[in-house]
């Protein structure tokens, strides 16, 4: 009889475990039942960690920002709040993509601890220092974590997946398709092809759109 003994079973283990999944099955695969076999045990000894699927999905969402927060914070001597958005959000980006439907795992869940507080205060910091007062700088933050947040999801679900490389948008059927409106064939190159550089070019958009929207005239 084997005397190896198992990890013991708990939240951070069941969650660890989920993200790996998730990059072989998606998050419409993402089981209880598959999870629970790939931690070799029944699938009912979960719901002592996790009442229901969300509640699992809450908590891998929490473990995806524990893993990102030291490259999601301001640097706190940073001078340029426009260039340290955008390596934020640039930033969560890169987290985001490294698991299969990682924005929509990400998205509307609620934080099973305080992970988030730190971060979420030093970025409002630094946009408070840069002039914003605390209602703008919570709206300049929570508009560029929006677009990021939501330019990710449609990435990931347009494919080609960062993760397996399978999938993508055939943009020359799209273009058949779309033979009698030329702009609207055309466009789909830009929106679907170089996502890297759409990402940064709508990024540095939403930051101008920010600026000028949000960030009080000095001399006024």
């Amino acid at each position: 009889m084997s005397t190896e003994r198992r990890a013991p079973l708990d939240r951070v283990r069941v969650a660890d475990t989920a993200l790996k999944l998730l990059n072989e099955v998606g998050l419409e695969g993402l089981t209880l039942r598959a999870i629970a076999k790939e931690l070799d045990v029944k699938a009912p000894a979960l719901y002592w960690h996790f009442k229901d699927k969300q509640a699992l999905l809450d908590e891998m969402a929490t473990e995806m920002l524990r893993r990102m927060t030291a490259d999601f914070v301001a640097d706190p001597d940073t001078r340029d709040w426009r260039e340290t958005f955008i390596r934020l959000m640039s930033g969560l980006r890169e987290h985001l993509l490294r698991y299969r439907d990682g924005a929509k795992v990400y998205a509307g869940t609620h934080f099973t601890d305080m992970s988030y507080a730190e971060p979420m205060e030093a970025n409002l910091r630094m946009l408070n220092r840069a002039g914003f007062p605390p209602e703008a700088a919570a709206r300049a933050w929570f508009t560029a974590y929006s677009y990021t947040i939501g330019y990710v999801i449609e990435e990931q679900a347009m494919g080609p997946d960062p993760v397996t490389g399978g999938g993508g948008y055939d943009l020359a059927a799209r273009s058949e398709r779309l033979a009698g409106q030329p702009l609207a064939a055309e466009a789909g190159r830009e929106m679907f092809q170089q996502r890297d550089e759409g990402f940064a070019a709508g990024l540095r958009a939403v930051v101008a759109g920010i600026e000028a929207t949000l960030l009080p005239d000095p001399g006024n």
